[in-house]
C-alpha cells in the first residue's frame, strides 16, 4: 500500500458501518434516497476519521517508533513528510464537513462534535485512564447518532447503549493487549492507570451490561410493536457467540491489539456477525 494511502488507514473505515445501524433498524425508512444519503454520510465520516488518524499519528510519531508494529506507520517511519500529512489532514476534515453540511445541519453538528472530541482525545485526554476508553466508545455512539440524523429518525436508546458498551469492551481489550505486550506508560501514558486484574474485571462488568441490555431490547414490548415480531431474542445466541469469541481472542490468544483486523479476518467472528444480521433482517423485513 502506498504510504500516503496507508496514512489514511482505509481498513479502519469499516467502523463507519455503525452509521448504517439506524437505517437497518428502521425498515419503514429503507428506500433509495435514504440509502444514498447514508452512503454520503459514511463517506463524510471516512474523511473525518482519516483526518483524525493523521492527527493521532502526528502526535504519537515519536512513541510509535518504539512500538513493534506502529513504528511502520508512515509518519513514524518517515515515508510521508509531516507537512504533507498535515495538509492532507486539513483537506480531509474540510471535505468531510462540507459533505456533512450538505446532508443536514444536525449531522454537521454531530460531525463537528466528533472532530472536537477526537482533537481533545489526541492532544490530552488519551493520557487519562478510563476517560480514554470512554471517549473511544463515544466515537461509535456519535456515528449511530449521525446515521439517525441523516434519515431523520430518533436513535433507540438501547441501540446507543449496546453500541457504547460493545465499543467500550473492544477498547478495554485493546488496552489489555498493550499491557500483555508490556508496552508500558512510555508508549501510552494512560496505561499507568491499568493492570490486568482491573481490565479483566472491567471487561466482565461491561460485557454483563451489554448482554443484559441486548436481552432487554430484544424482549421489550416496544421493540415487538415497532418491528412486528416478538422473536428478536432469536438473535441473542449469535451475539453471545460473537462476544465470547472476541473474549477468547483477548484473554486466551492475547491478540486484541488490532480490533479492525480481527473483525475483518477472524472467520468465526465474521460468521457470527453475518448470522446475526441475516437473522435480524429476516425477522423484521420478511
Amino acid at each position: 500500500m502506498p504510504p500516503i494511502l496507508k496514512l489514511l488507514r482505509p481498513h479502519q473505515w469499516v467502523k463507519n458501518a455503525f452509521i448504517l445501524a439506524p437505517l437497518f433498524f428502521t425498515p419503514a425508512a429503507v428506500n433509495a434516497q435514504n440509502f444514498g444519503r447514508i452512503a454520503l454520510g459514511v463517506i463524510a465520516f471516512c474523511a473525518l476519521a482519516s483526518a483524525v488518524y493523521i492527527l493521532n499519528d502526528y502526535m504519537d510519531r515519536e512513541t510509535d517508533r518504539q512500538h513493534p508494529s506502529k513504528r511502520n506507520r508512515p509518519l513514524a517511519a518517515g515515508t510521508v513528510s509531516e507537512v504533507a500529512a498535515l495538509i492532507l489532514m486539513v483537506v480531509l476534515a474540510a471535505w468531510g464537513l462540507v459533505i456533512a453540511g450538505l446532508l443536514n445541519t444536525t449531522f454537521l453538528f454531530i460531525s463537528i462534535g466528533y472532530l472536537v472530541v477526537n482533537l481533545a482525545y489526541s492532544t490530552a485526554l488519551k493520557r487519562v485512564a478510563i476517560l480514554d476508553v470512554m471517549l473511544v466508545a463515544l466515537g461509535y455512539v456519535l456515528r449511530v447518532e449521525g446515521g439517525a440524523a441523516i434519515i431523520g429518525v430518533p436513535a433507540s436508546v438501547w441501540i446507543l447503549v449496546c453500541t457504547g458498551l460493545v465499543s467500550l469492551f473492544i477498547a478495554l481489550a485493546k488496552r489489555r493487549d498493550d499491557i500483555v505486550k508490556d508496552l508500558g506508560a512510555g508508549h501510552r501514558q494512560s496505561l499507568a492507570g491499568y493492570n490486568i486484574p482491573f481490565l479483566d474485571t472491567s471487561i466482565a462488568i461491561v460485557l454483563a451490561g451489554l448482554l443484559v441490555s441486548y436481552l432487554i431490547y430484544t424482549t421489550e414490548p416496544e421493540a415487538a410493536l415497532k418491528f412486528g415480531t416478538d422473536k428478536l431474542y432469536l438473535t441473542t445466541p449469535f451475539v453471545i457467540m460473537g462476544v465470547l469469541r472476541y473474549l477468547q481472542i483477548a484473554l486466551v490468544e492475547e491478540r486484541s491489539g488490532s480490533p479492525t483486523q480481527i473483525v475483518l479476518t477472524d472467520k468465526f467472528l465474521i460468521l457470527c456477525v453475518v448470522a446475526w444480521a441475516a437473522t435480524f433482517a429476516a425477522l423484521i423485513y420478511v
